[in-house]
């Protein structure tokens, strides 16, 4: 028997058998939100019904920084930590990664050619030692300086990424990723589910725990300032709503599905964009406490959810993106750009990239044409002041 899970326009199917371990895992998955120390093992799991051998989620910089490893499951600490101190800087991925939407599901050949990308020297010193043949990776959160990109990898005798790889890691990502801004509004501070409301009474964020109404059954000092003010959300009638209409129904129809569970939640109450009456950007998200150690919580308070607001980040591009947009670059020249930024002249590009010096050269003219610059000197000073211009 077949089980079939909708989001929003998009359908998945997972056998019947197999509900009771997704359920299992997704429920493992908002139990990391409020444990950390979670979430090794959490990935560990994912990648077994995902059909994978290894994951990790990495926050890469725009320009010039190294990356962090948030966390990480079945991976050497020998290669982690050789991405961090040198190759990230030769990631052919990236920065072509951070034009991709938040949860879109991407591999190798929707950034470049699947023959070019094993002849860079990514591939053949960094991946190809580990026995890491393909793999599937989507962007959990974008900001203005980089990105935060979750990768689920294949070895040579796992085969390559199938359909079944596929619905698995389009079922998993947005459960991963609600998991990990909540955790980010917590601080990543290890809170026992058991004592929820209290544990989280003194974050910043405003915090409220509703039943499947809506109705607030507890609040934080900030979330009863934020309904007092009544400038981004309101309680009538004791009952949580967005002063925005469409932001309204998509907490209620958060609030409704919560009782089902967290995979009935879906991708319902992820990052809601809430607007306040000056026209600040907030953003809600939705935990469940249906589900998983959360359970005891709800029970407690009579509640099926916690929501999350707090202010939103600025809408700004990155300096790739910014970049790219305003010269009208190509991937192939923005991948040339930034090589030349992180590693050097035309020769040491060609080989990272596994180019012909002619090719990049060839590039690189385009790059001068098209930014007005004479020097490789050029480019980089026109990069770093997109970069400044975001932290100046």
């Amino acid at each position: 028997m077949l089980f079939v899970y909708q989001y929003g326009a998009r359908t998945r199917i997972v056998h019947m058998s197999e509900i009771e371990g997704f359920s299992t895992l997704v429920g493992k998955i908002y139990d990391a939100a409020l444990n950390p120390d979670l979430w090794p093992r959490v990935f560990d799991l994912a990648c077994g019904f995902i059909g994978g051998c290894s994951a990790n989620l990495i926050s890469h910089s725009a320009v010039g920084k190294n990356p962090d490893f948030y966390f990480a499951a079945n991976q050497d600490p020998q290669y982690i930590q050789l991405y961090s101190d040198k190759y990230f800087k030769i990631n052919p991925i990236f920065p072509t990664v951070i034009f991709f939407d938040v949860e879109e599901t991407h591999w190798v050949p929707d950034v470049l050619p699947r023959q070019e990308f094993c002849r860079t020297r990514f591939f053949k010193e960094f991946l190809l030692p580990q026995g890491y043949m393909d793999g599937l990776f989507t962007n959990l959160e974008k900001t203005p300086t980089g990105c935060a990109l979750f990768t689920v990898f294949r070895r040579m005798s796992d085969g390559m990424v199938d359909d079944r790889m596929r619905q698995r890691f389009d079922l998993i990502v947005p459960h991963v990723r609600r998991a990990l801004l909540i955790g980010r509004v917590i601080d990543l501070k290890k809170v026992e589910a058991a004592a929820l409301a209290d544990s989280l009474d003194t974050l910043a964020s405003a915090m409220f725990m509703v039943d499947g109404t809506g109705r607030v059954v507890h609040a934080n000092v900030s979330g009863h300032i934020m309904v007092a003010e009544a400038s981004v959300v309101r309680a009538r009638k004791g009952r949580l709503g967005a002063i925005d209409q469409a932001a309204d129904r998509a907490l209620l129809d958060s609030f409704n599905a919560s009782g089902g569970g967290d995979a009935t939640l879906g991708r319902r109450g992820i990052a809601v964009p809430l607007r306040a009456h000056n026209g600040e950007r907030y953003v809600a998200n939705v935990l469940t406490l249906t589900s998983g150690a959360r359970r005891r919580a709800g029970i407690s308070y009579e509640a099926v959810a916690t929501v999350f607001i707090h202010k939103a980040a600025l809408d700004l591009p990155s300096p790739p993106e910014a970049v790219a947009q305003e010269f009208r670059l190509t991937p192939a020249e923005l991948r040339v750009l930034f090589a030349i930024i992180e590693v050097g002249g035309v020769a040491d590009v060609a080989a990272v990239l596994g180019l012909s010096e002619a090719t990049v050269k060839t590039h690189l003219q385009r790059l001068f044409h098209k930014t007005g610059s004479a020097r490789q000197s050029d480019l980089v000073k026109l990069v770093a002041g997109y970069s400044n211009a975001l932290v100046g």
